[in-house]
């Protein structure tokens, strides 16, 4: 199917004028951001449910199944999103289909939901199920993003986009190995393998989106200009995917020397990505404000989660528990980077995508009588306590797991409730409210 003729078949009514061709219809990114927060509420219930156990165990299944909460039903769900809206914004060609978008949507939602019930539950046909969606939501994401992505010449954010679709696949075949084995109990799944498994979703997948991305949206966030070839970027993009295999190869198979050579290139890779963001901030025009902050903290989770994966290895030859602590601390560090810049970008996508739906019905001014802006999309102040729950939250679950206090889970969780409840209303609440006023 052509660009062209895709581009017809995907079309959506009302689609504001001057809005590329290739855009999806809002709903489709939108449906995604919005179980994300679903599922950030539902993860943070499950901490508080599994505050005792996650410092005893990290490994078990009360734990794993708050962590797949975390990872699929928030951090996937909400990658997966940018991954259908900003794929045709960068490539410049449109979604296979916008069915299959929807059908995407429903079998991932249904696959991180199940996973964790059955796992919580110890219900294998549950497991199974979930199973059987992730493959059918993976295969759909492939068809989906695989035609764009195989446009030339539109950077490193394209190539970023192809390892990342990969390392889905990688994941998914993972997931669905990890629920074959407790309906067969073909191995023991381990610590080590629990790990492995994080790495590839954690890097090789959704870190490698958002660090392909980044390059588009820091530039257009930061009014920065990084002038020539960016060596830092590119090295980002290209290290990262294949450090992050090696490393979850060695951990898998305990062979000790591959996987220090794949942290030694992850680290490479994460460190360019740092530089990276450095840069964008030396070259920005734009003063700083709420989303710099985010960002630069959600940098600073990484610099965290190495600190913290460093101790874990020094630690475990003598103290088993303690080191698993501080793996598993290191783990929700390095996704307390991804959580913190999903919201962050949330502040900034979501009312962009908004702005133009609002436009096109015909709302052309904001609450005080201006030109509608997409600061009128949510209030600042809700957005500053958004900050302040979500950093907290990743801080009390780094210090309750690191240290083992289940109260510090506990808060965690509470305050991951508060952000998912929070960042729904205040980006929902304000459009509605315009479409409201006009409606009068």
């Amino acid at each position: 199917m052509s660009a062209t003729r895709a581009g017809r078949v995907n079309s959506w009514q009302g689609r504001p004028p001057g809005l590329p061709g290739a855009v999806p219809p809002p709903s489709v990114p939108l449906s995604f951001f919005a179980a994300a927060s679903a599922g950030l509420v539902a993860c943070g219930v499950a901490w508080i449910w599994v505050r005792s156990t996650a410092v005893g165990d990290p490994t078990a299944d009360p734990v794993v199944a708050a962590v797949h909460l975390a990872v699929l039903a928030t951090l996937a769900m909400g990658i997966i999103g940018a991954m259908h809206q900003f794929t045709p914004v960068i490539t410049g060609r449109p979604l296979y289909s916008i069915r299959l978008a929807r059908l995407t949507f429903v079998t991932w939602l249904a696959a991180s939901w199940l996973l964790p019930i059955g796992i919580a539950t110890e219900q294998l046909a549950i497991t199974a199920i979930s199973g059987v969606f992730a493959g059918v939501g993976i295969v759909l994401l492939v068809i989906n993003l695989g035609i764009p992505l195989l446009v030339k010449g539109k950077g490193i954010a394209v190539v970023a986009l192809r390892f990342a679709l990969v390392g889905a696949v990688l994941t998914t075949c993972l997931g669905i190995t990890f629920v074959g084995d407790r309906q067969g109990h073909w191995f023991h799944l381990a610590g080590h393998i629990d790990l492995a498994m994080a790495i590839i979703g954690l890097f090789s997948w959704l870190g490698t989106t958002y660090i392909g991305v980044a390059e588009k949206l820091w530039s257009m966030f930061m009014l920065a200009h990084i002038s020539g070839a960016h060596r830092a970027g590119q090295l980002a993009v290209w290290a990262t995917p294949p450090g992050a295999a090696l490393l979850a190869t060695g951990l898998a198979w305990s062979i000790s020397s591959l996987a220090y050579i794949g942290a030694f290139v992850l680290a490479i890779g994460l460190a360019s990505h740092l530089v990276s963001l450095y840069d964008h901030m030396r070259q920005r025009r734009r003063k700083v404000d709420l989303h710099l902050i985010f960002v630069v903290t959600s940098a600073a989770w990484l610099i965290v989660g190495a600190g913290l994966a460093i101790s874990a290895v020094l630690t475990l030859p003598d103290d088993t528990h303690r080191g698993e602590a501080l793996a598993a601390a290191a783990t929700a560090a390095f996704g307390g980077w991804l959580l913190e810049a999903l919201v962050a970008h949330a502040h900034k996508v979501l009312p962009f995508i908004l702005w133009s739906v609002l436009r096109a019905r015909g709302v052309a001014t904001g609450p005080g009588g201006k030109p509608l802006m997409f600061a009128d999309l949510y209030h600042r102040r809700w957005a500053e306590v958004t900050y302040l729950t979500v950093t907290f939250g990743i801080a009390a679950l780094c210090l309750g797991l690191g240290a083992s206090l289940p109260t510090a889970v506990a808060l965690a969780g509470f305050l991951f409730v508060l952000t998912g409840i929070v960042i729904t209303t205040n980006l929902s609440l304000p459009p509605i409210w315009l479409l409201a006023q006009l409606a009068r």
